[in-house]
């Protein structure tokens, strides 16, 4: 990643968003930018202008926390921002071999046998482990039937809901919310890309989907950043139809980079009644759920087991 380039681009999509009025500064007049000006920031910031425009051209050896902690608090950035400010920092000033970096631990953790005994203990609710780079490791059986277009359109390799987005044609039916899903993974893959900036993992990733999709550029150009967070999510399952569901985003304790989704359905809604048929279906020598009152098929072939062990599953929208 160039971290001096994606510390500027950050500072300036940031300082866009705000106008002077918000602020307490006076507006008005021609203004050849949109937002606040370099040395508005810095009036705010109490620094110099000189000074601000170094750091936000990537220049911040020797910038003390105090500082960035201004410069986020002049541009009203809220706790996953200033967390990314200073992430892009920390890159920068390791860039040029004068400090360390925050990233995560080097390799790829995975689901280990107690977390894999959790998520099969999760009965009748849908259970996935993402990754800080969207690459699914691990489910329960319900959760690989949510997700079973993302195991299907991953015939090899690891699942990774970034690519399942971005290049897969099925993902605009998975994911009824396309573009909010779509904004909520390039969120995520900013967020890791600063913390770390040296992952192949990473960088390959996000060079392959800028490569490929038109619309991941478009939103990488913006720098906007989120965390994961609880919320209701809409799916379409080919299957079961239709679904709303709450998920929770749970970070995995001794496993940096996993997070627990969990998802489940308000009681008495049409989205539990087919979260139970899903769950049905997911049972052993069970049946695929049938709406029509027909008598039921033949039982399907369980999907085969992925390259991570954890076999196919189904849709699910990123979390933020």
């Amino acid at each position: 990643m160039e971290t001096s380039k994606d510390l500027k681009d950050f500072l300036m999509t940031r300082r866009a968003k705000i106008t002077p009025e918000q602020v307490g500064l006076p507006g008005g007049g021609r203004r050849r930018v949109t937002g606040l000006r370099r040395e508005e920031v810095a009036l705010l910031a109490g620094v110099s202008a000189e000074y601000y425009v170094q750091i936000e051209r990537g220049n911040v050896a020797g910038v003390s926390d105090e500082v960035l902690h201004a410069v986020a608090g002049a541009l009203r950035l809220n706790e996953i921002e200033t967390g990314h400010l200073f992430d892009l920092a920390r890159a920068a000033t390791a860039r040029r071999g004068r400090g360390p970096t925050r990233g995560r631990a080097t390799g790829r953790p995975e689901v280990s046998p107690g977390l894999q005994a959790v998520l099969d203990a999760l009965v009748g609710t849908p259970a996935v482990v993402q990754n800080a780079h969207l690459d699914l490791v691990g489910a329960n059986d319900p959760g690989r039937a949510l997700y079973s277009p993302v195991y299907d359109g991953t015939p090899a390799g690891r699942p990774n809901l970034a690519q399942f987005v971005f290049l897969d044609d099925g993902a605009r039916r998975t994911f009824p919310d396309w573009e909010g899903a779509a904004d909520v993974v390039v969120a995520l893959l900013q967020v890791e890309a600063a913390r770390s900036p040296y992952s192949k993992a990473v960088t390959g990733l996000v060079g392959e989907l800028a490569t490929r999709s038109t619309e991941f550029r478009t939103r990488w150009a913006a720098h906007d950043v989120r965390a994961h967070r609880g919320g209701t999510k809409r799916f379409h399952h080919p299957l079961v139809g239709d679904l709303a569901l709450r998920v929770e985003a749970l970070d995995v304790t001794g496993a940096a980079g996993l997070t627990l989704l969990a998802y489940t359905a308000a009681p008495g809604s049409p989205s539990a009644d087919a979260l139970r048929l899903l769950a049905s279906w997911t049972a052993p020598h069970s049946h695929p759920p049938d709406r029509t009152g027909a008598a039921p098929a033949a039982p399907p072939d369980r999907p085969a087991a992925g390259p991570d062990g954890t076999g196919s599953g189904g849709p699910g929208e990123p979390p933020t």
